[in-house]
């Protein structure tokens, strides 16, 4: 009994103990279970203040990227308002730009700018601003010029000096104030606010150079040039709006169609033609800007004045400066270029020397060996017969490419043999070769560095080919003063043969790179068979494109000297579009004139829909284009600080006494910047 008494006892005991260890589970899950809420909660805090962080710092360099990129266009946008030609003694930058300019800039930036990054930093993190148009400001705080007699003024509107004197420099100084919101991600935004100035300094020099017959200038001046236009020829110029200086050493005949002339327009004859019906007999010739002929009338607007009887332009004998440039960067020597020069100065890709002899292909550079350094001394590359060339800029900012193909034939050594497989002899046969030399113009990318220029070299025999030879030039082909200094980068290819195609890279695709100043000049005729775009476009080619102004506008920012030059002396630029796009695009001025020549821009390949020319055409004669569509924008460059292709042929522009002579323009140094006030003004959500 007092057995069972204990079993009962210690059961009973055991029955009071029950759940313990279910309450003791029960605690630690809610202790675990407080421990990772408070983890959670700490963690997410900590993201959030990170996030916080990272928006805030975002946003605040967003807006800060934003005062930078504002501040430069301002500058940028105000040099650029200098007009294409401007009397003596009238300021280069007009009177109330500035006004313009704070309209243009609030316009461009007022919405919501998107900060993108390339290469490395193309995939970084979003980043926005936009301007605060109520807050920025623009206004000229002083203008000061100076005068060729010593003296100075505040008032830019002067004419002369005290003494007399023609102005020599002017000096805008400008005051800015400008509010940027930034923006990275979410709703958070930083504010800051810039104040400051820009000082832009103008130097004043001749648009050409003075001779005692009148003024040497570039013939990229001219929209249009064209040579022989015979009054009353049965032909009329095509109608449309016509942008840039238009001159003939002949007559301009018209149709009835409507004529538009933004820029000044010449002609040697006293008289133009009214093509008023068909044939020489239905042509009216007619002094001054109208006429009226069998119920027809003209409908001709110039714009900026019609002189009818106005000097000749003496045309270009042949194309021995450019020739000459490649060698010395000067391209001053107009005599005939022979083999002994052309041996003294270049050499190929295995430093060998042009032959004296003569050469019937090939590629060379104008370089010295210098202590066994190959080192540059011209201006180019020259190219002896044929070649296709294909023009696009390089990987970096600073390269621009040029791949050259030549093909021809040699002969080679081949065994026979007989039936059964043995050799029994050698002869000897033709095949076809082709050799492609890609040069690439590394520009110098500050003053310590002399850039570089790298050819190299791929000989393909009958579909073999064979190693590829590789030659480092220091330094790069350069525009050079008469004493020998260099002046800046600058390439004259120079093809002693026909360019059966040129092109750059494809439909739409760039040719020519920012900075890159080039000028291509073949002795025989140049085909176009492709686009031969600029990078960056200079001019508009749509109206409003730049807000409230036509087509054919300078885009302010745009303009990184970038410029391209086609030229030839004894054939013509033809045109040959061999790409899938029906439409062609030519980014250069095209010249195709001389003394002697018949040349002009011919379609000699299938009909084009739109041909589009940003820059300018220079012809002896006027020729078939085939197109449904043509726009020519002048590139107004042409008309700003004496900015022309490199070598570009050139002429002596005498005026007659009744043409008013605006040789003055204006050489802007870089501008200034004088920070007063950088203030971080808030951060909102």
């Amino acid at each position: 009994m007092q057995q069972y008494t204990k079993i009962i006892g210690r059961t009973a005991g055991r029955r009071r103990e029950r759940g313990v260890a279910l309450l003791t589970t029960l605690l630690l899950l809610m202790l675990v279970t407080g421990l990772s809420l408070a983890m959670v909660m700490a963690v997410r805090s900590d993201l959030l203040v990170n996030g916080y962080y990272r928006n805030f710092r975002g946003a605040f360099y967003a807006a800060d990227s934003g005062l930078n990129i504002v501040r430069h266009d301002l500058a940028t946008m105000i040099s650029g308002m200098a007009p294409a030609s401007f009397s003596v003694g009238t300021q280069p930058i007009p009177a109330g730009s500035e006004a313009t300019i704070l309209t243009n800039i609030n316009s461009k930036y007022g919405t919501v700018t998107a900060i993108t990054g390339s290469g490395n930093t193309v995939n970084s993190w979003p980043e926005s601003f936009k301007l605060d148009t109520t807050q920025t400001q623009f206004s000229l705080a002083n203008c000061t010029v100076n005068f060729d007699d010593g003296t100075t003024s505040t008032n830019c509107g002067l004419s002369k000096g005290t003494g007399g004197g023609n102005p020599s420099k002017y000096t805008y100084i400008y005051s800015y104030t400008i509010q940027t919101i930034g923006q990275a991600q979410n709703s958070e935004r930083a504010i800051i606010e810039d104040r400051g100035n820009i000082t832009l300094t103008a130097n004043i020099v001749p648009a050409g150079t003075s001779t005692s017959s009148g003024v040497k200038t570039s013939f990229a001046a001219w929209g249009m040039f064209i040579d022989k236009s015979p009054l009353c020829n049965g032909s009329t110029l095509v109608a449309g709006t016509i942008s840039g200086p238009v001159f003939t050493n002949d007559a301009w005949n018209f149709g009835t169609g409507s004529y538009i002339f933004t820029d000044n327009v010449g002609s040697v004859n006293p008289d133009s033609g009214f093509q008023y019906g068909s044939g020489s007999g239905g042509c009216d010739p007619f002094a001054g800007t109208a006429d009226a002929k069998s119920g027809k009338t003209t409908n001709i607007k110039f714009q900026n004045g019609f002189q009818q009887g106005a000097n000749s332009v003496p045309l270009p004998q042949n194309d021995f400066s450019q020739k000459r440039a490649v060698l010395d960067g000067q391209g001053t020597d107009t005599s005939n270029v022979g083999n002994s020069d052309l041996a003294n100065k270049l050499r190929d890709v295995n430093k060998a020397s042009y032959p004296g002899g003569g050469a019937s292909s090939g590629v060379f550079l104008p370089y010295d060996v210098v202590s066994g350094t190959p080192t540059f001394k011209g201006g180019g590359i020259y190219v002896e017969g044929d070649a296709s060339v294909v023009l696009q800029p390089g990987a970096a900012a600073n390269q621009q490419t040029y791949t050259i193909t030549q093909t021809g034939t040699t002969t080679i050594t081949q065994p026979v043999f007989n039936k059964k497989g043995q050799q029994i002899g050698t002869t000897t046969v033709t095949v076809p070769t082709t050799t492609t030399t890609v040069v690439t113009v590394n520009k110098p990318l500050n003053s310590t560095d002399p850039g570089s220029t790298v050819m190299s070299q791929t000989y393909n025999v009958n579909g073999t080919n064979q190693p590829v030879q590789t030659l480092n030039v220091v330094g790069v082909p350069e525009s050079r003063d008469p004493s020998g200094s260099a002046i800046s980068p600058a390439t004259m290819l120079y093809v002693d043969g026909n360019i059966t195609s040129l092109s750059g890279p494809g439909v739409g695709q760039a040719a020519i790179q920012d900075g890159a100043a080039v000028t291509i000049t073949a002795a025989n005729n140049v085909t176009v068979t492709g686009d031969i775009l600029y990078k960056t476009a200079p001019v508009t080619k749509t109206q409003n494109q730049v807000p409230n102004t036509p087509a054919d506008t300078l885009i302010p920012g745009a303009d990184n000297g970038q410029v391209l030059g086609i030229f030839t002396a004894g054939g013509n630029i033809n045109l040959n579009n061999q790409q899938g796009s029906t439409n062609l695009e030519i980014d250069a001025s095209l010249a195709t004139i001389s003394a002697t020549g018949s040349g002009a821009l011919i379609n000699n390949g299938s009909a084009i829909n739109t041909l589009t020319i940003l820059g300018g055409r220079i012809q002896n004669t006027i020729q078939n284009i085939n197109s449904s569509t043509r726009n020519v924008f002048f590139d107004r460059r042409f008309l700003s600080h004496g900015f022309a292709p490199p070598w570009f042929p050139s002429t002596t522009v005498t005026p007659t006494s009744s043409t008013t002579v605006t040789a003055d323009q204006a050489n802007f140094t870089s501008p200034v910047f004088q920070r007063v006030q950088w203030l971080y003004k808030a951060n909102t959500y």
